[in-house]
């Protein structure tokens, strides 16, 4: 029987795809293994950074104490909502006026703006972690188990 005009045939008799073996020649990944989506991000060693999807993005200041953290944690909840308020009502100035308080928040807990480490270490805010001086300690932190279960 002929598949409709316009239409693939059914696959359902058809055997289900397999993936491909990898060949000897395939190119090794240089994707971060996948984490669990209830793992916390990885934090580097020194604390400055999380690792999210292989790219470093910088941390809150340590030194905040806890309720004002809270407090500009909660006016970046704020400015993040006014956001998208203001694309669904589109009003672009309340959209510029938005992300400026955003950049604000996040300039008060530390994460743009003035590194808020001081051994002179550079800002690696956004980078890829293996192309980064934590690139050995990421490759460990991300390598599959080690050894074969006998």
């Amino acid at each position: 029987m002929a598949a409709p005009r316009g239409r693939a045939p059914s696959r359902a008799k058809a055997e289900p795809r397999t993936k491909a073996e990898p060949t000897a020649k395939a190119e090794p990944s240089t994707k971060a293994a996948p984490r669990s989506k209830s793992a916390p991000p990885l934090v580097t060693p020194d604390g400055r950074y999380l690792v999210v999807r292989g790219r470093l993005w910088r941390r809150t200041r340590p030194d905040l104490d806890p309720a004002a953290r809270d407090a500009h944690v909660a006016a970046l909840m704020d400015a993040r909502r006014a956001v998208k308020a203001g694309k669904t009502a589109g009003d672009p100035d309340a959209v510029a006026q938005a992300r400026r308080a955003v950049d604000a928040a996040k300039r008060d807990l530390g994460e743009r703006g003035p590194v808020w480490w001081d051994d002179g270490a550079p800002d690696l805010n956004r980078h890829m972690a293996r192309t980064t001086p934590y690139a050995d300690w990421f490759a460990a932190e991300t390598a599959g188990p080690t050894g074969a279960a006998g």
